[in-house]
């Protein structure tokens, strides 16, 4: 696909089967999100937290060390190409451009909801071509937690060095054809911990994840978690948009309003982070290093990014791809610079201060906002 291109029109709504529907809504979930606006109308909450300015660093810039332990694995900087795509033969040179740098940055990088390959073979090689560009970095692998029975599978498919399993509540109860019988999904997520032998994570997709459910999660053994906050994309607001093609005028009026609903992603770093010891990725509204510098401070490991590279991958190239994440790294390497933090660790230990609907909120779930603002 080149720059500029658009994506082929969506498959006929005609499919009946249960893989070409997965399949249909893979590709529309793409296209409304390059077509439409599906931003959050509230923020990440990260505009609250300000680094402090150190005038005496007593750092070189240029000698700064970005490398991460991403749970157990190496990673060259502490972010995350989060979870897109696969799934529509459409896709397969989005999520190869996303892995070839990967590759070259050194970073991280998960997929989409592999449940269209696991239910249509022909689909294997939109995931596969991950691993493929980007054999030497992390790569994660992602099922849902109402269809775990395809954890080992989706391992398999991508050689992957951990899975995630993804929680999305809201995006179900407004999606046309979403399922909403979550019952029986901590007992299945901590029946895929058991039977693996790579760490597993979960992740939100957009509506964050709370203190007690981490602690619920923690306690079944898993590794971290990927919060998923408000103030990116709202998968809500995408099916909104899903549910306007399809005529259904009651999820649509569902999805304007719950299109905002969910915790901040600074919030949900903060709540994981205060009740529990997991490991916190850091997702939802990510868009500067700067962004990813507050994350960090917060206690989040790395922080994921999706939405400011699916366009550069979509219309462009891979290099396309690099460039927008260097221009983060860059700026996460002047917020270090200026907190004198040496390495990714220290930023965890630099004071901060917290103020707004932040503050307020830490306040209101009586979470000790002294402990958070001194650092370590």
């Amino acid at each position: 696909m080149t720059r500029g291109e658009s994506l082929p029109d969506s498959e006929s709504t005609d499919d009946s089967d249960e893989a070409a529907l997965t399949r249909r809504r893979k590709i529309e979930h793409i296209e409304i999100c390059l077509e439409e606006d599906v931003q959050s109308r509230i923020s990440t909450m990260l505009e609250d937290i300000k680094l402090v300015h150190n005038a005496l660093p007593e750092i070189d810039k240029d000698s700064i060390d970005l490398t991460v332990n991403f749970l157990g694995l190496r990673a060259d900087a502490p972010i995350m190409i989060a979870a897109m795509t696969g799934g529509h033969p459409d896709t397969l040179d989005i999520n190869k451009r996303l892995a070839e740098a990967a590759e070259e940055l050194g970073i991280p990088i998960g997929v989409g909801s592999q449940r269209a390959a696991v239910e249509d073979e022909s689909l294997v090689e939109t995931f596969r071509v991950v691993r493929d560009f980007a054999p030497s970095v992390p790569v994660i692998a992602n099922v849902g937690a109402t269809h775990v029975d395809a954890a080992s599978a989706a391992i398999e498919m991508i050689d992957a060095d951990i899975l995630a399993i993804h929680l999305n509540p809201l995006q179900e109860a407004i999606q046309p054809e979403g399922d909403c019988d979550s019952t029986g999904v901590l007992d299945n997520i901590a029946s895929v911990v058991e039977s693996v032998d790579i760490p597993v994570i979960v992740k939100e997709t957009g509506a964050g994840i709370s203190g007690d459910a981490a602690v619920r999660l923690e306690s079944i053994g898993v590794s971290g978690v990927d919060v998923g906050g408000v103030g990116g994309t709202s998968w809500s607001a995408v099916e909104y948009f899903r549910a306007v093609r399809e005529d259904d005028d009651t999820k649509a009026q569902l999805g304007i309003e719950f299109w905002d609903w969910g915790i901040p992603t600074a919030l949900s770093i903060i709540m994981v982070s205060d009740a529990t010891n997991l490991s916190v990725i850091a997702t939802g509204g990510i868009r500067t290093g700067l962004d990813v510098a507050k994350s960090l401070s917060l206690g989040a490991m790395a922080a994921g990014i999706a939405l400011p590279v699916l366009r550069p991958a979509a219309q462009g190239s891979s290099l396309d791809v690099v460039l927008e994440i260097e221009r983060m790294i860059e700026g996460l390497k002047v917020a270090m610079y200026l907190t004198g933090s040496q390495k990714v660790e220290d930023l965890a230990e630099k004071p901060l201060v917290i103020t707004g609907e932040l503050a307020e909120s830490l306040k209101s779930l009586d979470i000790d906002l002294l402990q958070i603002t001194q650092g370590a």
